[in-house]
């Protein structure tokens, strides 16, 4: 795609796109600010724009991962290349305004200047909390049956 939309589509098609988006559409800056905030991060996370813009990402980031992440985000920033760049769905616990975990599933968009100088990342954000409980459940119950079918017969 050359930048440009094609013809019969809204002026405002991506403002729409990103704005309306069912899942939550966070962009931040070189410097790992946050400078773009839907509608849906807000619903994912409970933190209203005015709160998230400008705050850093730390803001969602559980602190016991947050090391891991600023290592990995000042990697990317100074040129190693992400394989979560390439449409890549990763799976990460999240933390909620009221302290919750909540897992999101996401991927990530890398955004350049002309010049091929990170700006910043987009990241495209699923909550995937009840998946991931009813999955954790479901394991629980297979190891718990076969826990109970490994054990030896009272004959």
């Amino acid at each position: 795609m050359n930048g440009r939309l094609p013809e019969g589509l809204p002026g405002d098609f991506t403002a729409q796109l990103v704005a309306s988006c069912p899942d939550a559409v966070i962009y931040a800056n070189a410097e790992g600010k946050i400078r773009f905030w839907n509608p849906a991060a807000s619903r994912i996370f409970g933190f209203n724009e005015d709160k998230a813009l400008g705050a850093s990402l730390d803001l969602i980031i559980p602190e016991r991962l947050r090391a891991r992440h600023w290592q990995g985000d000042d990697e990317v920033m100074h040129g190693r290349e992400s394989r979560d760049g390439e449409g890549d769905l990763l799976a990460v616990p999240a933390r909620h305004k009221d302290g919750h975990q909540v897992s999101v599933e996401f991927t990530i968009l890398p955004l350049r200047d002309d010049s091929g100088a990170l700006l910043g990342i987009a990241a495209f954000l699923r909550d995937v909390t009840a998946r991931f409980e009813e999955m954790r459940a479901l394991r629980r119950e297979l190891a718990a049956s076969k826990a109970q079918s490994s054990e030896p017969s009272g004959a």
